[in-house]
């Protein structure tokens, strides 16, 4: 393209400090070095990890800062040997990476935990010289998880792209880069209920209702939704769920409650809400002997997990899942072209209720911030 090698000036969205409306800006995005890809942002989607180190509570601020990490778009131009691709190709950038030579990428057993790429929201440069590579007049504007798609051209290390096949639509693949991999794999690739089972699923957001659909999909015969937000069930019904429990409403811990709905404990649960609490509760649902239960929220810092050892000696598993089990640029190509096969079973215009041009991108945090949709899809070309 006639931009490679050049600075390239566009749009962004940029969090100047926490908590505060995100305001679009020209940035200066610098051509990519060794090992990385400028590519194109053409959707993005907000996630509630976006959100959660936007409202830096808890968590070490670091701004100005272009957030963003659920996306899709085509690589623009490349550093210095990068060959996995080219100019054109349609890509996910994904928030963690495949270096494909440490021990973790080369073990059979470690799917997405690769010792050079592995997420860190902490780090705000790029890996090649430790600087960034968006400015704003000479300004550095800090990266976010490696990815930083709050922007119409990102700069992203190889390791964190994932060719996919042209065919696919991007804006309907765009959650396929976070929310819906970390849900959806969590209980087809980790949970693994066998059908007739019964699942529990604690939170009913994107990531929460992935995972309904994977259990739906595997043939559990009941679902059981546990959600503070009673407004959710209607719409959780299109992804499976078959029954619905507030915590709210008992005076008795929800755990109890479901241990007592299925007589003994369910066979699997999968938590994607984030809250210690909520874990736990997951944790102690299941049934003994069996049953399995799958951590997918990410909790705040100083959370500490606390249960009797007796409901492990009892024979209850308990997992973390990370990224849904998914090699990132080794499996997801492949989940693409299930999904255009339709032999995931994913219907993607259930995950996608809202749809704003970049210019309104604070309206996808009103939305999460209330509770209102699922995902958010944001059109950074209009």
């Amino acid at each position: 393209m006639s931009t490679a090698g050049q600075v390239i000036r566009c749009k962004a969205a940029v969090a100047w400090e926490a908590g505060k409306p995100l305001s679009i800006e020209e940035v200066e995005v610098a051509p990519p070095q060794k090992d990385e890809v400028r590519m194109k942002i053409l959707f993005t989607s907000l996630c509630h990890t976006d959100v959660y180190y936007w409202e830096c509570k808890g968590y070490t601020p670091l701004f100005p800062r272009i957030l963003g990490h659920e996306a899709s778009g085509i690589v623009e131009s490349v550093g210095e040997g990068v060959t996995d691709v080219q100019p054109g190709d349609h890509v996910l950038p994904i928030f963690t990476g495949e270096c494909k030579k440490c021990r973790h990428c080369l073990s059979e057993e470690s799917n997405n935990m690769c010792d050079l790429l592995r997420i860190n929201c902490d780090r705000g440069v790029m890996l090649a010289d430790g600087k960034t590579r968006f400015s704003i007049k000479g300004k550095p504007i800090y990266h976010f998880v490696g990815t930083s798609t709050f922007s119409q051209y990102t700069v992203v290390h190889v390791g964190q792209v994932a060719k996919i096949n042209p065919a696919a639509p991007l804006d309907k693949v765009c959650p396929i880069s976070c929310g819906i991999c970390t849900g959806f794999g969590a209980t087809v690739n980790v949970a693994k209920p066998r059908k007739g089972q019964t699942v529990a699923i604690f939170g009913l957001g994107a990531v929460g209702l992935a995972a309904a659909e994977g259990a739906r999909i595997c043939g559990a015969s009941r679902i059981i939704a546990v959600d503070l937000n009673p407004r959710r069930f209607e719409e959780a019904k299109k992804f499976g769920i078959t029954e619905f429990v507030n915590p709210k409403d008992y005076n008795k811990p929800v755990q109890e409650v479901i241990v007592e709905m299925t007589g003994g404990g369910v066979d699997r649960s999968v938590e994607c809400t984030g809250s210690v609490q909520a874990m736990i509760s997951a944790f102690e649902c299941v049934h003994d002997g069996w049953g399995v239960c799958v951590l997918v929220g990410v909790p705040k810092i100083d959370d500490a997990f606390k249960t009797h050892p007796m409901k492990l000696l009892s024979e209850r598993t308990l997992k973390g899942a990370f990224y849904g089990n998914y090699k990132p640029l080794s499996d997801i190509p492949n989940v693409v072209d299930k999904y255009l096969n339709k032999e995931l079973g994913l219907d993607m215009d259930k995950f996608i209720t809202h749809s704003v041009p970049f210019a309104d991108i604070n309206k996808a945090f009103d939305y999460m911030l209330q509770g209102i949709g699922l995902r958010c899809l944001i059109h950074l070309d209009a």
